[in-house]
């Protein structure tokens, strides 16, 4: 008797299945902070990143009572800050309204502050084994693959035809693997540009494998240009001290600490760029010194250039007018505030300097 679709992959599986920190565990809290931290970030970044935040913040309870420099400070250097401001809000109202445990309803999953539909889903069937496909960009293409799928699979229509394949070949009680399973076929074999078809456990199964499309699906997307920005950044030193700002929350890096400046506007250049921009945020009048480096970061849909250069106030006291906080920053201790990435590159210069004879 020929075995099924799901015998094939699940067997695989269970020989070949990825060893994942988060994956020794069924605590639905365990899990639900490993998926959080995978949205938009890869397995091997993100495993240090667990294991130091299972460490520090074992449970809800020690979650939602840890403050919000707490959390940025595990959380540094992972990217998308807002993940971990909603990861302990959302803390706050599972220990309140669930008891602190979490909750096994998709309902329930999504009005928690950054849970979207696919992280419900990853949580209710790896956690609670509910027959639910929780549908990320792996199990796309995998499943764009498998039935040849001829239209783009982020659509509704392409999300239907795909639930509708799941339904079929899903086996009942099984989601937590099944799932699992086809992400692990997705990174390590269906990848997106050199599937390795000839290792597929389900390469007699795949339709587009079948008729050769298989580099053709899913359908992609059209392209979309990145703009790039030229941004200032001011170094105000006071004997050993150096002033950063906390970036409100709401915005991006929002409860960050960051050297004052901005976006340069169009025919301004990086000096007046940063002169105004240190008026406009801390109401002080600066001379623009030496230029420290400039420091190039990409985000998800545009890329900077941090231009950071030495400033001198030449009149007026620094206010908080477009920050939460403002701070004089011991050079030896800019380590214990949470930065963004070109922030914490141009504080780890600073600390250098102080430390070079």
């Amino acid at each position: 008797m020929n075995a099924t679709l799901h015998e094939k992959l699940l067997g695989w599986y269970r020989v070949h299945g990825r060893d994942l920190p988060w994956r020794q565990s069924k605590d639905p809290y365990a899990i639900w902070i490993s998926e959080v931290m995978l949205q938009q970030t890869r397995v091997e970044t993100v495993i240090p990143y667990y294991t130091r935040w299972m460490e520090q913040f074992p449970n809800i309870q020690t979650l939602a009572r840890a403050s919000a420099d707490q959390v940025l400070s595990v959380w540094e250097g992972l990217g998308y800050y807002r993940r971990a401001h909603n990861l302990r809000k959302a803390a706050h109202i599972i220990l309140e309204e669930f008891h602190a445990a979490i909750p096994d309803q998709l309902a329930d999953l999504e009005r928690l502050p950054g849970v979207g539909a696919y992280t419900a889903a990853a949580i209710a069937a790896l956690a609670f084994n509910l027959d639910i496909l929780a549908l990320d960009g792996n199990l796309r293409r995998v499943i764009a693959r498998l039935i040849d799928l001829e239209v783009d699979p982020r659509r509704r229509q392409g999300e239907l035809l795909i639930n509708e394949w799941a339904d079929k070949a899903m086996p009942s009680g099984q989601a937590g693997e099944f799932n699992q399973a086809l992400m692990d076929l997705g990174a390590t074999i269906c990848t997106p540009r050199k599937p390795q078809c000839g290792l597929c456990p389900l390469m007699q199964d795949c339709l587009a494998y079948a008729s050769g499309t298989q580099l053709d699906r899913p359908i992609p997307r059209p392209g979309v240009r990145v703009p790039l920005y030229h941004v200032s950044a001011a170094v105000i030193q006071r004997a050993d001290t150096v002033l950063i700002g906390r970036r409100p929350e709401g915005k991006l890096l929002g409860g960050l600490w960051e050297f004052p400046g901005g976006k340069q506007d169009p025919g301004e250049s990086m000096e007046a760029c940063l002169r105004r921009e240190i008026l406009e945020e801390l109401g002080v009048d600066v001379q623009v010194g030496a230029h420290l480096g400039t420091f190039p970061h990409a985000y998800t849909h545009f890329k900077v250039n941090v231009h950071a250069y030495r400033c001198l106030i030449l009149s007026g006291e620094p206010q908080a007018l477009d920050h939460d906080q403002l701070c004089w920053a011991a050079l030896h201790d800019l380590e214990s505030y949470p930065m963004g990435k070109v922030d914490r590159l141009i504080a780890n210069l600073l600390m250098a300097d102080d430390h070079s004879p």
